[in-house]
């Protein structure tokens, strides 16, 4: 039955077992913190009020995504048990389930596919709830201390952290148990449900809290001068509800995404690095596969005792600290765990008498641990409003927006060339520990990098989540009308999560882009095998012409899908940023019609809340459909239209300008949103000053970049590469040794090209349709 434990050592069968109960032990821990977070009091009755609208409005949204795109997984659950028909199985699968092999791998990549999918939706919709279940409690915890609101805050995004370390490592553990050495096949469909969940959550969560926030900021705090969340805006409950299915529920699905797709790499490589010693006369080495799991399985104690132990003082008050101090905890619990577990599988006598001491996958782990670390110091030092980079861009308000915007750009282009450059440093330094051995093996260290980089996040996402969930705590305040001692406990928090936010944000978009660079070595290494099976080329022949031995710019047609991967996440983004701009408009007008009403500025009128909520839900479901097809089909049609090799130029191109494009989104973003926050402190004249409206300009200018367009990039570049790996082996199948599409092929891929072109047209002609809409005047020129 468990396949996967066949032909390991004793001590392999044990560790296995023992990483499933880390696993289980990993949910059992949320569980058991989320019952804490419960248990604590949700203040006034006023309180329980604005967080039943903030709990209705996000609970809406995501049964209404969840409709959206439950189509589209059963559609593709049939294409991808179909898919395994138009290839030979793999000798791997051969091997463990016979003449039976073609059938086991669709059940078991359609299952795959359907459990990441449950499971990446699990992990957003579970953070979401308990996030928008902790900030009333937050707020309530912060009119008694603030280290008690610290605690909620940090330890509700704990909750979703060890459901995303947990159900990640589940998920992968149980696949190779059932499916053993033939688990990559069944681990595609796995990481193709968690990326594409993940991208609708992304860019559905993205849309809907910047076209909220940028439609209440740009009203309320411009042209009416209301004070953050004030309830008279009418936006003001859209944009809490933004926070939780944007910042938490996508976040959630982001990451674990990207922890998902590092198993699935470091397996099929680790599955190629074993074989390899088969070929060489030796037997199969399963150290190169179990070690991925290995290292997870420490990942979760690193996370559950790195987690725990973050807390302050009443005295202290220092939330980043005691952050900081849990992060590095996990950093270091993760290094020794790993080198012990090297350390321990040296043993002859543990591991089928293989021997000898391989350093090397804990080197690339702790590679990983330490650019998780470079990435959240270099995206603190550009974000945050302790250095110069932010004050700069606040000192340029006080000469207007553009100037503002100006100095953002300048800071979102910079930095993105140092976090390429810290990325390129440990890329390098795979090539380094795995120097003497060939490309799959360096690409095996980039896998282990990202698992490294990975095994923090249950502190990454209890970091991230912690932004909204103080944000949110601080608005129900605001709403509440709290005492000042307890909103000034939430301002400091809010503040703390705005740079933990973006912090995060930089790790999340390195994990993405390891996680696709690893990715890419699996697609070498299946178009390989891909190439011997089909073109009969023995497994221990190399140079043979045929065999694809890297990529060749100078070829016309690789050169072609170059370009076209690097132009794509240009054109996501500018969809997704017109998505927002189209929303923002319209919430814009609601907002100042709203203002209108006689006795709202006066406070003797509520505003209609849900209408502004409902414009951002509609809104945030338009653009799904267009997107998915887009990240889906792309890669099929370059594939099929000129070959395997171009569809690698064309990960490339996307690959390297998805990362430099949001790295600069998400940096530019979070200085503007941080410069607009240093000047609410009260500097160069604080708020309702000129400065802060330019202020107020640039962060909404930054919204979409930071919160929308960027962090969709992180599950575009899994989603695409994951394609290009299901993909790549049926175009070399029926290809063969023709390099050129048959014409039933170039029929089938024009009408796909047709298909993406309606697609994009659908997009413009929603925004045609919002040209026609009358503009209602701004509030500060109405007579």
């Amino acid at each position: 039955m468990f396949r996967g434990l066949a032909g390991l050592s004793t001590f392999e069968q044990t560790a296995i077992w023992i990483v499933l109960a880390l696993a289980v032990a990993g949910l059992v821990y949320a569980a058991w913190l989320r019952g804490q977070i419960l248990a604590y009091e949700t203040g006034t009755d006023r309180m329980r009020e604005v967080w039943g609208w903030i709990r209705d409005g996000a609970n809406a949204y995501l049964s209404r995504q969840f409709r959206t795109i439950a189509i589209a997984i059963a559609v593709l659950s049939v294409l991808l048990f179909l898919s395994v028909y138009l290839i030979p199985p793999t000798p791997e699968a051969e091997e463990v389930w016979g003449d039976n092999a073609v059938m086991a791998i669709g059940v078991g990549r359609t299952i795959a596919f359907l459990m990441g999918s449950l499971f990446s939706y699990a992990v957003g919709y579970v953070g979401m709830t308990v996030a928008v279940a902790a900030n009333v409690r937050v707020a309530a915890a912060a009119r008694r201390s603030y280290s008690k609101a610290l605690e909620v805050a940090y330890r509700s995004g704990t909750v979703t952290g060890m459901l995303t370390v947990g159900l990640g490592l589940l998920g992968g553990t149980l696949i190779f148990l059932f499916y053993g050495i033939s688990a990559p096949d069944a681990l595609l469909g796995f990481g193709f449900g968690g990326s594409l969940i993940a991208l609708f959550m992304r860019v559905g969560g993205g849309i809907y809290t910047k076209a909220a926030d940028v439609g209440a900021d740009l009203v309320g705090k411009v042209e009416a001068n209301l004070p953050e969340d004030d309830p008279r805006n009418a936006a003001v409950i859209a944009d809490l509800v933004g926070d939780n299915v944007g910042d938490c529920a996508g976040m959630a699905a982001d990451v674990f995404e990207s922890f998902e797709v590092t198993i699935v790499a470091a397996m099929i490589l680790g599955i190629v690095l074993g074989t390899a010693e088969v070929a060489g006369g030796g037997t199969f080495n399963p150290y190169y596969l179990i070690f991925p799991l290995l290292a997870r399985g420490v990942g979760v104690i690193a996370s559950i005792i790195g987690t725990y132990v973050v807390r302050t003082t009443d005295t202290e008050r220092n939330a980043m600290g005691a952050m900081n101090r849990g992060f590095y905890l996990s950093a270091a619990v993760a290094v020794v765990g790993t080198l012990l577990i090297a350390f321990i599988y040296s043993n002859p006598g543990l591991n089928n008498g293989q021997g000898g001491i391989d350093f090397r996958p804990f080197l690339a782990i702790t590679a990983g641990v330490l650019l998780a670390i470079a990435l959240d110091r270099l995206t603190e030092y550009f974000t945050s409003t302790h250095f110069s980079p932010v004050r700069e861009t606040s000192k340029a308000s006080q000469t207007g927006s553009a100037t503002n915007i100006l100095s953002g750009l300048a800071l979102g282009y910079e930095s993105s060339v140092y976090a390429a450059l810290v990325i390129g440093v440990s890329i390098f330094a795979s090539v380094l520990i795995f120097r003497g051995g060939d490309l799959i093996a360096v690409l095996y260290g980039v896998s282990l990098t990202g698992i490294g980089m990975l095994s923090l996040t249950g502190n990454t996402i209890s970091m991230d989540a912690f932004g909204p969930i103080s944000d949110n705590a601080n608005g129900i305040g605001e709403m509440a009308n709290l005492e000042k001692s307890a909103r000034d406990v939430m301002d400091d928090l809010d503040a703390t999560g705005n740079t933990t936010k973006a912090v995060t944000k930089g790790v999340a978009i390195g994990s993405a882009v390891i996680a696709a660079v690893a990715l890419f070595g699996s697609f070498f290494a299946d178009v390989l095998r891909a190439q011997h099976q089909v073109l009969n080329i023995p497994l221990n022949v190399t140079d043979d012409p045929r065999l694809l031995s890297g990529i060749n710019v100078a070829l016309p047609s690789v050169f072609i899908g170059l370009l076209v991967g690097g132009a794509l996440p240009f054109l996501f983004s500018a969809l997704t940023i017109r998505a927002v701009s189209r929303a923002a408009s319209l919430i814009v007008n609601e907002v100042r019609r709203q203002l209108r009403i006689p006795g709202l500025m006066e406070g003797r009128v509520q505003p209609d809340y849900a209408k502004a909520v409902a414009i951002s839900t509609t809104a945030a479901q338009r653009e799904l459909v267009t997107l998915g097809v887009i990240a889906v089909l792309s890669p099929i049609v370059v594939g099929f239209l000129l070959g395997v090799e171009a569809l690698g130029g064309f990960l490339a191109g996307t690959i390297v300008c998805g990362q430099l494009l949001a790295v600069f989104m998400s940096n530019a973003g979070g200085a503007w949103d941080n410069a607009k926050k240093y000047i609410e402190e009260g500097n160069y004249g604080g708020k309702h000053t000129e400065a802060h409206k330019a202020a107020v300009v640039g962060d909404t200018v930054g919204d979409p970049l930071k919160d929308t367009s960027g962090p969709a990039l992180n599950p575009l570049l899994k989603v695409i590469n994951l394609v290009a790996l299901i993909v790549a082996p049926i175009v070399v199948t029926v290809q063969g040794e023709a390099r050129t599409p048959g014409a039933i092929t170039i029929v089938v891929m024009l009408a796909l090209i047709g298909v993406i072109a309606l697609a994009i047209m659908r997009s413009k002609r929603n925004s045609d349709e919002l040209a026609e809409s009358p503009t209602i005047a701004p509030v500060s020129k109405q007579a």
